[in-house]
């Protein structure tokens, strides 16, 4: 058990107390003996052990043995973390919450987590892709709901699949080391989220839910309707249909400006306020952009100069 409180103390019964710093090799050697051991919460000390636990028995459990079901009417009775090891059956199982997860050996999980990298490196080499030609159809004016949709898509398939590594990664330990430095290398860069996104295109559509829950629902769309770019412009606000799949819109600006060092969100919302538009944006001038509130000459021309780079640079991406 991880943790120690009256509850755990109340049902338990005998055992002995320890008292000492936690280390593998003294829970290898209690672990011979009968019976639970019981650390302090974050397993810096070991305060208990060959304790028998008597949890309610009228608690709910899908176990069938004896030391499962106890660990998981403990679990349930108590809400702290209980590991339960089967040598036998060679089953290590948490549980927590309500939760039964059962480890494995890192041979497993390692294999898994390396086709998941594979995917990830796929998956951001796509989105990169979109990311690049939706930025450059900003530029021109040209964006429809399936180019939104789709960067969308690619940005969602990307984060599901990051934090699928990042479990392997915790179940690693300290062999998922190697892994860690992989993903991060992998999501480095990745640029504005899903949500400033769907802020560029959200009053456009159709609807007024506000953009936490418009984010909450994209994140909660199963995988098969994360497939189909419909369900997606569904969250943006638009029909499903493909009439509205390819109907023309025009982004605020929010994204490219995210990417301006110079201009912080308080003064990226001001410039959109008072320019309504990218293209507008796009077309303003020094004098245009000083007209905003907390814009001076200096800001202002980096302002110029930033979308300037960013809409050439994605030109180039674009037809190059």
């Amino acid at each position: 058990m991880l943790g120690f409180d009256r509850t755990v103390d109340s049902i338990s019964s005998g055992g002995f107390d320890i008292g000492i710093d936690f280390s593998p090799t003294r829970l290898r050697e209690l672990a011979k003996m009968d019976g639970a051991i019981i650390c302090d919460r974050d397993a810096s000390r070991i305060l208990r052990a060959g304790v028998q636990l008597v949890p309610d028995h009228t608690i709910e459990t899908q176990e069938s043995g004896t030391r499962h079901r106890t660990a998981e009417r403990v679990a349930k009775q108590t809400g702290l973390p209980v590991i339960s090891v089967s040598q036998s059956m060679q089953i290590i199982a948490l549980y927590i919450d309500g939760i039964r997860f059962v480890l494995e050996g890192s041979e497993p999980v390692l294999a898994r987590a390396n086709q998941a990298l594979a995917t990830l490196e796929r998956y951001r080499a796509r989105l990169d892709q979109v990311t690049n030609s939706l930025s450059a159809l900003e530029i021109e004016a040209m964006v429809t709901v399936r180019d939104v949709a789709a960067t969308l898509q690619r940005q969602e398939m990307v984060r599901r699949i990051s934090e699928e590594i990042s479990q392997y990664v915790l179940e690693l330990g300290v062999d998922g080391r190697l892994l860690s430095l992989q993903v991060e290398e992998l999501t480095t860069g990745l640029g504005p989220g899903s949500e400033m996104i769907l802020r560029d295109y959200l009053e456009a559509g159709a609807g007024t839910a506000p953009l936490e829950e418009r984010v909450a629902t994209l994140q909660s769309l199963s995988s098969t309707d994360l497939i189909d770019l419909g369900s997606i412009a569904g969250v943006l606000g638009f029909g499903s249909s493909v009439d509205s799949l390819d109907t023309a819109i025009q982004p605020k600006g929010y994204r490219l400006l995210s990417g301006i060092k110079a201009v912080p969100p308080t003064i990226a919302n001001r410039l959109v306020d008072r320019l309504d538009g990218l293209q507008n944006l796009l077309a303003a001038n020094i004098e245009d952009l000083m007209a905003v509130d907390g814009i001076g000459e200096q800001r202002a021309r980096r302002v110029r100069e930033g979308l300037s780079r960013i809409a050439e640079t994605s030109l180039l991406d674009r037809f190059l």
